[in-house]
């Protein structure tokens, strides 16, 4: 199961944003049944996905991949896997090339 979570249209400041993405991720790492997560940063300025990236940086060692929506399609190998062990979720933006959103696939 793949979970969304969208910090990029409640405008909120980024340490907000960061820190309501912890909380969803900490506790998406309890919950077996979610196995990747969506993370909708937006288009904007780009402040929230480059802190968003950093952030997921920052995290070495705790996810298995971190995938720019840009990458998630079916020429990367990683999005394949990760779509195949979330049940292939319905998911709009694959393929699309979607700068507005970042996946984490989780251990």
């Amino acid at each position: 199961m793949m979970k969304t979570v969208d910090i990029g249209h409640g405008n909120l400041s980024v340490d907000i944003a960061l820190s309501v993405l912890e909380s969803e991720v900490s506790n998406a790492m309890f919950h077996d049944e979610i196995r990747s997560i969506k993370i909708v940063h937006g288009h904007g300025s780009g402040t929230l996905r480059s802190a968003v990236h950093q952030w997921c940086n920052e995290q070495s060692g705790r996810f298995r991949e971190v995938i720019p929506g840009e990458k998630h399609d079916l020429f990367h190998q990683k999005s394949v896997e990760m779509r195949q062990d979330c049940g292939f979720p319905k998911d709009r933006d694959f393929g699309r090339k979607n700068r507005a959103v970042t996946y984490i696939w989780l251990l």
